[in-house]
């Protein structure tokens, strides 16, 4: 497998615009607001917190896993099913990333997501913020 790294967490909140100012104070910045969810990025690494609104249905609360490979996570997908692990259809999302989601034999949720090299797209006029590879 492609060098994954852990690229977001996904938290159910009840007021967005609270969740999102309280993110944004700590240095965060806003990379896609949407109704129903928004995601914010540390301007430095690129890793992100996912922001659910009660009326987001599409994923609960989960961590994600990200890889720069969009074949990658069609890959790990039929390798997790050919060993017996239930796990979503792909999608394409609309921010121009692709992924799926499983649980973890704990129950917890997951999603393996294609991330572009050049950063996650915003649609809020905003530069993508490029994941920095981890150091050795």
């Amino acid at each position: 497998m492609a060098l994954h790294r852990l690229g977001h967490v996904a938290l159910r909140v009840q007021d967005m615009g609270r969740a999102k100012a309280f993110y944004q104070a700590l240095g965060l910045r806003l990379t896609w607001d949407a109704h129903d969810w928004a995601y914010l990025q540390s301007p430095v690494t690129g890793d992100g917190v996912a922001l659910l609104s009660p009326q987001y249905t599409v994923a609960g609360p989960h961590f994600a896993l990200h890889t720069a490979d969009r074949a990658e996570v069609d890959h790990v997908r039929e390798q997790l099913v050919a060993a017996g692990h239930s796990c979503g259809p792909v999608h394409d999302h609309r921010d121009g990333t692709a992924s799926f989601y499983m649980q973890d034999p704990e129950g917890n949720w997951l999603e393996l997501l294609y991330e572009p090299a050049e950063g996650l797209p915003s649609n809020i006029g905003a530069a993508p913020i490029p994941a920095r590879a981890p150091q050795a």
